[in-house]
């Protein structure tokens, strides 16, 4: 069985009022990922996936670009203890 991660992304650029946040979350549950996304008051966008390290790798990668109409400028990934999230969430 493969091992279940968790990684937390900061994802920088035009990246707020694109959907940024909505096909996130179709990407993580396509990937069968947990986690939350959430715009930051600094005009970045926070995500949490946690699953298998091939798919949470995937979602990452997916991040790098974006939905059309979004712009990432850098991204940074921590890796964290898993906290066992129970679906896949936008946070206001």
């Amino acid at each position: 069985m493969e091992e279940k991660v968790r990684a937390r992304v900061n994802i920088r650029g035009r990246v707020q009022g694109v959907f940024f946040r909505a096909e996130t979350r179709q990407e993580a549950i396509s990937l069968g990922l947990d986690g939350w996304v959430r715009n930051v008051p600094d005009g970045t966008v926070e995500v949490v996936f946690e699953g298998g390290q091939a798919n949470v790798e995937r979602a990452i990668e997916w991040c790098r670009t974006g939905p059309r109409g979004a712009l990432v400028s850098d991204i940074r990934i921590t890796w964290e203890e898993m906290r066992d999230e129970d679906g896949f969430r936008v946070l206001h």
